[in-house]
């Protein structure tokens, strides 16, 4: 996966497409996010580059409640290929 803002972008999107709202804000998060479910709001570390933005949406988006039917067809491609990264990463 290349480490681009288009990237950054669609992955953002993914999020947002299933109600969520995502926000950079400052604050100690010892993992670059923090999820408040019964708002679906999601803060992310606004100090991360890039890189580090697109990982922690890489992390952060398989453990969401999301229909992927409800994306459209591309996001759906990055929905499942985040699913797939974060499956091969925990059986490593």
């Amino acid at each position: 996966m290349k480490y681009t803002q288009t990237t950054l972008d669609k992955l953002h999107s993914i999020p947002e497409q299933a109600g969520y709202i995502l926000r950079y804000e400052r604050g100690n998060f010892q993992s670059g996010y923090c999820i408040l479910e019964s708002k679906k709001v999601i803060v992310l570390n606004k100090f991360l580059q890039t890189e580090g933005r697109i990982n922690t949406l890489l992390e952060l988006i398989p453990q969401l409640e999301i229909d992927p039917i409800l994306l459209p067809e591309d996001l759906r491609k990055l929905y499942e290929e985040a699913r797939s990264q974060s499956a091969t990463n925990k059986a490593a």
